[in-house]
């Protein structure tokens, strides 16, 4: 029988030219860097390529993709060749190459905790709902794990991220912000907590 972990690290998803995949095999590690290093990803900084390939095996992953017109089958073969090549500097690409434009990982046990983190989507896709798409999809994987204490993470964005993620991931916000650029810390409670109520219908 296939294991919890391994159902869920097959995971995707499709909605016009974009896929959504927790195969980590298709991830391009340089691509994933230069994400580490932007601007947009002020709580980070990249890895090491063999420490990022292991941090990435290590949790469960979602990589948004735009694949064009691609085929899913078509776009995971040219990705996975692509993530295979190297680790560490990125290669030529055709044109309509899939590309990587947003990324957030789960660390988990897969059955009673589930921390959130690294959520990063390209500037070029705001406004399209993409990023939205992206953590529902975290969310509905969390939401399908039965014996699920709590999911968790942390934010410095407290305009932006943390009615975001109440809204998307129904999680409730543990501390005050004080204006002393301490992180929020959110937390949803599941049904695998001994403080779970059913909510009415």
């Amino acid at each position: 029988m296939e294991s919890t972990a391994s159902q869920l690290r097959s995971r995707k998803w499709t909605r016009d030219s974009y896929l959504i995949s927790t195969d980590t095999s298709l991830v391009p590690i340089p691509e994933l860097n230069a994400a580490f290093a932007s601007e947009e990803f002020y709580w980070g900084k990249p890895l090491p390529p063999p420490v990022m390939r292991e941090t990435l095996q290590n949790s469960l992953c979602f990589a948004l993709y735009d694949i064009k017109s691609h085929p899913v089958e078509v776009a995971e073969t040219l990705l996975r060749a692509q993530a295979a090549s190297s680790d560490e500097v990125s290669t030529p690409k055709a044109e309509n190459a899939p590309t990587l434009l947003g990324f957030g990982r789960i660390i988990t046990d897969y059955t009673t905790i589930a921390f959130v983190t690294d959520v990063w989507v390209h500037p070029s896709t705001q406004g399209k709902g993409l990023g939205t798409w992206l953590v529902q999809c975290l969310q509905g994987v969390i939401e399908s794990m039965p014996h699920l204490r709590r999911s968790m993470l942390l934010t410095g964005s407290w305009d932006k991220s943390v009615p975001f993620y109440q809204k998307l991931m129904k999680m409730d916000l543990m501390n005050e912000n004080t204006g002393k650029n301490e992180l929020a810390v959110m937390t949803m409670i599941w049904k695998g907590n001994s403080h779970w109520v059913e909510p009415e219908a």
